[in-house]
């Protein structure tokens, strides 16, 4: 392609030219609800089933509901059906649904019971329709032209009742969504009241409409605060929790009603996999039970399982408790606006106005009309045989309107209705019950006239029209509320399995965590070439383990964060958990779970420092302490103390003492540089620190003292006795 024939385009300008128009499209025709609560496509589909006189008629083939609404509609049969399944009662997204169904229509909390295809199911509309087809042929609502041009429909539904919150409405256009809960009926219909009701259009929203209220139950989590920024600005989110019962003489967990938000699938496959990944271990099996009575999940428990507990595990790490956003965005006179609940009330209850002001207009010229009529049949009254003269003297049939005119000074249309009259009922008495209309048709035009000019009096029509709703159609909410103060939040370390274990420190800086039940009949350690286990403690899954270095760090770890191992595995390499230097590795760990107890630590000068382990515990769950221990000498030895004993401390120069720890002072800083325990001579340094029932000797008070000391010289026969234990190691 030569150069010559390229064009350059502007992409802001074609972006408008084209882009513009469908996103327009896709926000006014097709994703955001109208203030009657109706997309346009869910409004096409019940007005053709209107029209098909499906409202008080027997069912019929769904295929010829989708084939009639082709006319409105010309999305194709399969967007139609999918439409039309989520309104039915039989699919249970609603809560007051619009159609009457029969047959399988799937069900919103399952994402695999599929519905039939449109032959096989049959439907109609349900009763609470009417109220959304209220004198639509009074002129309450505009028509327009369809696609082709071939019919009309209307563009809003005349709706009796706040329909726009009282079932959910979830839709993504181009850039912008909706998402919308449902209430309750009855509620929202008493929040409209009281609106109508109040002088100055200000009501305590949420006292009247507590909260959404979902077709598929379930507990709100109820937080005032969160629902009165919701009503206010029509945005933010709650949270739904699924509902439990608990067979005691099976074991089990029956989930009877789940988030609306979520499906049975979902949470099976969150479940089974937590079993999988041995997060949870308490459930022996996960079942799907929902029959014809109503959605179950079943949880079959081991043995001494507590189910309450078991369920907040499960609240929190499957979809059993999920969040619902709430984006009030809806098209307001063609143009979508986030409004919240008072808004969105007062904007319906304009509508609604609007609406019956129509239809009274449409009674007032009709009533008119027919009082015009009637005076002009009132005149013939008087002289009926002078009305059979003239039609009878009157040669062409189209002098007899002008002669009637002229004859009783009446006008054309007045004088068409009496020329209809057949000749049977030009007598008296037909003309006198016919004319006995006009009194009443004059008060009635009055009283319509009042009511046309007196917002009040329209208030009082919806409020009586919204009274019945409540009473034909209200219903008692099904998602529970449950206040957020009433719930106890479940941490991460309650919701972690506890059993007991053995940790083991090799000196290449592994670690294992092995439980006791994996001990059992486990006849080696693996380790590496030259490696060596060098400590060995017992501790429980929920415990925290203290890892201190050489470098005087001392790095801390939930033990749950540890994967369980067997002692045929090499286990966790510490540089690499906790990041250590190239010159650093772990010499010494503890486990704790409530920081009881003392570490102690000895230097090469004969000093030791006794720190409580509370010193260790943070706030913040650091994991790496600097400062763990003093620095400025040799460590020795270093131990953890739950209570104190006696202890042997041996010189260079073989200079013994035994004393009880009880003496050294404890610290809360961590760097102390501690108390003189053994002292020096000669230059003599601390070399080695024993457990009493490490050593053998024959006269332990022989090297018993008060620190600080020098210490006994070690007796030739103890020397003797423990060099023939080392040459036996």
């Amino acid at each position: 392609m030569s150069k010559a024939n390229i064009t350059k385009l502007n992409v802001i300008n074609t972006l408008k030219d084209n882009y513009m128009p469908y996103s327009m499209s896709v926000i006014m025709s097709r994703a955001l609800p109208e203030i009657d609560g109706l997309k346009p496509s869910h409004r096409k589909l019940l007005y053709t089933m209107y029209k098909m006189g499906l409202l008080k008629g027997t069912r019929t083939k769904s295929a010829n509901i989708v084939g009639s609404t082709m006319r409105l509609n010309p999305h194709g049969d399969s967007a139609i059906y999918e439409t039309m399944v989520r309104l039915t009662r039989g699919n249970e997204a609603l809560l007051a649904p619009y159609i009457d169904s029969k047959g399988n229509f799937g069900k919103v909390y399952s994402r695999d019971m599929s519905y039939a295809a449109a032959r096989y199911t049959e439907a109609r509309l349900e009763k609470i329709s009417e109220e959304l087809f209220n004198d639509i042929n009074k002129d309450t609502v505009d028509f327009v032209p369809n696609y082709d041009n071939t019919t009309t429909e209307p563009k809003l539904l005349p709706t009796t009742f706040p329909n726009i919150l009282v079932n959910p409405n979830i839709g993504i256009a181009v850039g912008m969504a909706c998402s919308i809960p449902s209430f309750n009926l009855k509620e929202v219909c008493q929040t409209a009241i009281k609106l109508l009701e109040s002088k100055t259009g200000k009501i305590n929203f949420a006292k009247w409409l507590p909260a959404p209220d979902f077709s598929t139950g379930g507990e709100l989590i109820y937080n005032k605060g969160t629902i009165e920024k919701i009503y206010s600005t029509g945005r933010g989110s709650f949270q739904v929790r699924a509902k439990y019962d608990f067979d005691k003489n099976n074991n089990c967990i029956e989930i009877i009603e789940i988030p609306y938000s979520t499906t049975i699938e979902s949470v099976i496959e969150k479940v089974t996999s937590l079993i999988k990944d041995n997060t949870i271990k308490d459930i022996t099996d996960i079942r799907d039970e929902t029959d014809k009575n109503g959605l179950k999940i079943t949880i079959d428990l081991k043995r001494n399982t507590d189910p309450h507990k078991l369920m907040k595990i499960l609240y929190k790490k499957t979809p059993l408790k999920d969040s619902f956003s709430c984006n009030f965005n809806i098209l307001v006179n063609g143009s979508p606006k986030v409004l919240g609940i008072g808004t969105i009330l007062e904007e319906w209850i304009k509508f609604r106005i609007n609406c019956i002001k129509r239809q009274i207009k449409y009674d007032i010229d009709k009533k008119s009309q027919r009082l015009h009529l009637l005076k002009g049949l009132k005149k013939i009254l008087l002289d009926i045989d002078k009305a059979v003269q003239i039609v009878k003297d009157t040669k062409q049939d189209i002098y007899v309107i002008p002669n009637l005119m002229k004859g009783f000074e009446i006008d054309k249309e007045q004088a068409e209705f009496i020329a209809d009259i057949k000749l049977r009922n030009f007598n008296q008495e037909y003309i006198i019950n016919k004319t006995k209309d006009i009194e009443n048709l004059e008060s009635d035009l009055k009283e319509l006239k009042q009511t046309l000019n007196n917002d009040d009096k329209i208030k009082n029509i919806i409020k009586e029209e919204l009274k019945k709703v409540i009473k034909t159609y209200g219903q008692n909410r099904k998602t529970k509320l449950v206040d957020e103060e009433d719930i106890e939040h479940i941490t991460e370390e309650q919701m972690v399995e506890d059993y007991n274990l053995k940790f083991f420190l090799t000196n290449e800086g592994y670690l294992k965590k092995v439980p006791l039940v994996s001990l059992r009949g486990a006849n080696k350690q693996k380790l590496k070439d030259n490696d060596n286990i060098i400590q060995e403690i017992e501790g429980t899954n929920k415990s925290e383990l203290l890892l201190f270095s050489n470098k005087h760090t001392v790095y801390k770890i939930k033990s749950y964060e540890l994967e369980d191992t067997k002692t045929s595995s090499l286990g966790d390499y510490l540089p690499n958990i906790l990041g250590l230097d190239n010159d650093e590795k772990i010499i010494y760990i503890v486990s704790t779970i409530d920081f009881r107890g003392y570490m102690l630590f000895f230097f090469e000068n004969g000093k030791a420092s006794k720190i409580e382990i509370s010193s260790y515990e943070t706030k913040t769950n650091r994991s790496k302490l600097s400062n763990a221990y003093y620095d400025k000498e040799k460590l020795i030895y270093i131990t953890y103390l739950a209570e104190d004993k006696e202890m042997v401390a041996i010189s260079s120069i073989y200079k013994v003492l035994i004393f009880n720890t009880e003496q050294i002072n404890s610290k809360t800083t961590r760097n102390s540089q501690g108390i003189q325990v053994l002292k020096s001579k000669k230059g003599s340094t601390l070399k080695e620190i024993k457990c009493i029932e490490d050593v053998e000797y024959k006269d332990f008070d022989y090297y018993r003292g008060n620190i600080p000391a020098i210490g006994t010289y070690l007796k030739k026969e103890d020397k003797e006795n423990q060099q023939e234990q080392l040459t036996m190691l």
